[in-house]
């Protein structure tokens, strides 16, 4: 009876086994899954990943290279129209040279439930396209037939690749729900890889020796259950930085009876094999095909404040950024110089060899964009960017001539990413913090009267410095000022402005000034014998920015900034003050950021000064929910309405 017993329960253990091993492989979609309306755990979610699992492995071709092929296996449930995009998918894939990419789709396919029974729906060949991004990188795209609300699509790609030294990032995280993540990898005992798994989910893994073939190898598991999506909020500058995932680069090869191949590398490794490469190094060496415009330019001029200025000034308005990045040029410095065109290095090196044509310590600077992410450890990809940098005293200015809006020591926001690195003649190089920036300031001067009618009318006077100058130069140089206007009308609802003024657009050296008169309808509510006004007027921040209940991830603001506001409004004849907003002064934790909230009544004036300083570019996701309580209470000032009444 034991025996029985102990063997069905063997039985029972080994079918829910195979069930459990069945249930994250494609072809398993029951009538449930299909009549499942929204997401058990999230159900706002127009779409998720049921599961979502990978296997990458390594094999030596007859011709003894190395090749490595990733299957990725896909399904995805839809619960609203909105998830639709989530039914195409696509893979690029290199395609340059003799060691192309290879990327194949199979078991593709879509469920429906049509009359109670399951329908299933093949993709076709009308439904796979192939694009090409430029001539080393095309794209393999599916769309998958018959997707409506309720549907499962299940599909398989296949990555066949001869490159060994880096592998695809692997992401256990994407802007939908995943059920269930899998990744498993096999790597040979000859190669050893350095691994960094980036994000805030906790990723189960474990490793184990196996014997496949005829190698030994050491089979990596990864898995992640319940995966929430990363969602885009306010302040995010490139949200991969803080999504779950895996990267790979090899460190070392070892095969028998070989010495080990040491390729884990150093920030130092980096920049040298950046500075050896013919089109950076030699690029900086070319001087003849600038050398007479260049005098021309210097002539006459003194100091190395004069010939900087005069240098930057001119690459940046002979040259046309062709808004590609990189470390190498492209075109060749020579060739770019002619052709009055190029991508990032293409112009940078140039600038960097006429700043030293011209007796200045200039060298260039290594960096990753924002969109390329955080170098997070030294490797090859890490930087895709490149700047000049003048070492003068203690300090390093930075020089990036692809922007027409640029200046000296500001360079674009996109380049302004946590630290660079500057590589000297003598292959030196030192870490560069691009987070030291000036503070950005923006100052509101509001002069206003409320009129009979309600309608608020006034003269403002608006400077922008640094990069609040830089953001509006690249907005507005190029939009003429009746569309400007339109524009500002619409963003402040209710206002018509008169009398357009603006000083020093195209002078980089000085702050933008606007100065303008308006009238505005929308500020203030008549109510029988009382008036009731938003005392920071159009410029009242009316909702948080902040809206998540928990973060996981911290706060990217695009850079410090002071933004003052000094607004006198005149009292109508006739009223007197009823209610007045309080006064405040808050500060967050390490002076990261502060408010300050004055209002007083001064000769039937009300004047107002409010001052919002954020100090720095970052905050830490633990410091969230008082950032958040930070802008409630700036909320909840700035809304907070004086009151006026009728005098008796």
């Amino acid at each position: 009876m034991n025996f029985k017993r102990t063997y069905i329960t063997f039985l029972l253990a080994f079918f829910c086994f195979l069930g459990n091993a069945q249930k994250y492989e494609l072809g398993n979609v029951t009538i449930d899954e299909l009549k499942e309306t929204k997401h058990p755990i999230d159900s706002s979610a127009a779409a998720a990943v049921i599961f979502k699992t990978g296997k990458t492995d390594f094999f030596l071709t007859n011709d003894g290279e190395w090749k490595v092929t990733t299957e990725v296996n896909y399904k995805i449930k839809f619960y609203k129209k909105e998830g639709f995009d989530y039914a195409t998918h696509s893979v690029p894939y290199y395609s340059g040279g003799a060691r192309n990419e290879i990327v194949n789709f199979k078991n593709a396919y879509t469920y429906n439930l049509v009359d109670g029974k399951i329908e299933k729906t093949k993709l076709k060949s009308d439904g796979e396209f192939k694009e090409e991004i430029n001539e080393n990188v095309k794209v393999k795209k599916i769309t998958m037939p018959q997707v409506r609300e309720g549907s499962i699509i299940e599909f398989t790609y296949i990555f066949n690749s001869p490159n060994i030294t880096t592998i695809d990032d692997w992401y256990f995280q994407g802007d939908i729900p995943m059920n269930h993540v899998e990744y498993r990898i096999f790597i040979p005992g000859y190669f050893q890889y350095r691994t960094v798994l980036t994000g805030y989910e906790t990723v189960n893994s474990k490793n184990e020796s196996v014997a496949l073939g005829q190698f030994l190898k050491q089979k990596y598991t990864y898995t992640v259950d319940n995966v929430p999506p990363i969602k885009e909020e306010s302040y995010i500058n490139n949200i991969d930085n803080y999504t779950a995932i895996l990267k790979h680069e090899l460190a070392s090869i070892s095969y028998p009876n070989e010495p080990i191949r040491n390729l884990a590398i150093t920030w130092d490794d980096v920049v040298k094999s950046i500075y050896d490469h013919e089109d950076f190094g030699n690029e900086l060496e070319n001087k003849s095909y600038f050398e007479d415009d260049l005098k021309i330019i210097l002539e006459g001029l003194a100091t190395d404040e004069e010939k900087i200025k005069a240098i930057f000034n001119f690459v940046k308005n002979r040259m046309t950024w062709n808004e590609s990045n990189g470390v190498i040029t492209d075109k060749g410095v020579r060739k770019a110089y002619k052709e009055k065109t190029g991508n990032v290095a293409d112009i940078n090196l140039m600038l960097t060899a006429m700043l030293r044509y011209a007796n200045i310590q200039a060298n260039p600077v290594l960096l990753s964009t924002r969109r390329n992410g955080i170098a997070l450890f030294p490797n090859r990809t890490a930087f895709n960017y490149v700047i000049a940098g003048v070492e003068v005293k203690n300090d390093v200015l930075l020089l990036d001539a692809t922007n027409k809006n640029a200046t000296v020591d500001l360079i674009p926001l996109r380049a302004v990413n946590w630290s660079g690195r500057i590589i000297r003649e003598r292959g030196s190089s030192n870490e560069i913090d691009l987070l030291d920036v000036p503070i950005s300031k923006d100052n509101v001067i509001i002069l206003a009267e409320i009129k009979e009618d309600g309608k608020v009318e006034g003269q403002l006077r608006r400077v922008l410095t640094d990069y609040n100058s830089f953001m509006h130069r690249e907005n507005y140089t190029n939009v003429n000022e009746d569309s400007y206007l339109e524009k500002l009308e619409n963003r402040y609802k209710g206002i018509s402005i008169e009398e357009y003024k603006v000083d020093n657009l195209k002078d980089l050296n000085k702050p933008v000034i606007e100065q303008y008169t308006f009238l505005h309808e929308n500020d203030v509510e008549l109510i029988g014998n009382k008036i009731y006004i938003k005392p920071l007027l159009f410029f009242a921040l009316d909702e948080n920015p902040f809206k998540l209940n928990q973060r996981k991830y911290p706060v990217d603001f695009p850079f410090p900034f002071k933004d003052t506001y000094n607004i006198s409004i005149k009292i109508p004849e006739g009223f007197e003050v009823e209610y007045l907003p309080e006064g405040t002064s808050v500060a967050l934790e390490n002076n990261y950021a502060t408010f300050k909230y004055l209002i007083s009544v001064t000769n039937n004036n009300i004047q107002l000064v409010a001052n919002l300083d954020v100090n720095t570019f970052y905050f830490p996701a633990e410091n969230y929910e008082a950032l958040k309580d930070f802008f409630r209470l700036i909320v909840e000032k700035q809304t907070d309405k004086i009151i006026l009444r009728m005098k008796n």
